[in-house]
């Protein structure tokens, strides 16, 4: 009887696969890289009440002691060193046991599936730092990358609601609050938060996370919605 079987590459164990195309975190290395990403960052949480880590930058306590939340990352525009980005879709799961700003991260990587060879190890150094520039704080506050895989990685914008599927891994539904004018939701404005400066408070609605022993659940938590645009050193 057939089987399907993903390719032997996305199968190395963890430590091999992270190695071979990118410096650990763990030993805090940085190559500085041409990068830049344009889009929107979809984020869904365990705090009760609107994200804390957004107006103290990290510095306050999530709302549980914890932050547990799933991340999904649109790229409208993008590239690294010269491979096109345009059009990919990447989902994190992140465990931080306590301040954000404190790190000791751990963070499991789900890359578009359409992703190129080259697009796929751009994009995970993006996220683990090892590009430097706006992500090059990752190499401080992740202490463990858990996973990466090539995923089925679905984001839908639909008005104020933002949808995330990747299997049965993260299940997600954000949407932001309404404002006095209809037309625009609740926001914190000229933030320094490392996302961006403008950030769309929202919540969860329904949203499930299995995977890597996390069985969460963020149905009525915090969410955020913020435009980015992230590139590497200049």
């Amino acid at each position: 009887m057939a089987t399907n079987k993903r390719p032997d590459a996305d199968k190395l164990p963890i430590s091999q696969r992270i190695d071979s195309r990118m410096p650990n975190p763990k030993r805090r290395q940085m190559t500085p890289t041409d990068w830049a990403i344009k889009g929107e960052l979809i984020l869904n949480c365990s705090c009760d009440v609107f994200c804390p880590c957004v107006v103290s930058l990290g510095a306050h306590p999530p709302t549980e002691g914890h932050c547990h939340a799933w991340m999904g990352i649109i790229i409208d525009e993008g590239h690294f060193e010269g491979e096109d980005l345009s059009g990919l879709n990447v989902g994190l799961l992140v465990d931080i046991p306590g301040r954000m700003g404190e790190g000791q991260w751990k963070v499991a990587a789900y890359v578009d599936e359409r992703a190129s060879g080259k697009a796929y190890n751009g994009i995970l150094q993006i996220f683990s730092g090892a590009a430097g520039g706006t992500t090059g704080l990752f190499t401080m506050l992740v202490s463990d990358i858990i996973g990466a895989e090539r995923a089925p990685v679905l984001i839908e914008r639909d008005g104020n609601r933002r949808r995330i599927s990747i299997g049965r891994k993260i299940q997600g539904e954000v949407e932001m609050l309404e404002g006095k004018d209809a037309d625009h939701p609740v926001m914190v404005t000229n933030s320094k938060y490392w996302m961006g400066p403008d950030i769309m408070v929202a919540r969860g609605l329904k949203s499930k996370v299995r995977d890597y022993g996390r069985v969460w659940d963020f149905g009525g938590k915090s969410a955020e919605v913020c435009p980015i645009d992230w590139h590497g050193p200049k």
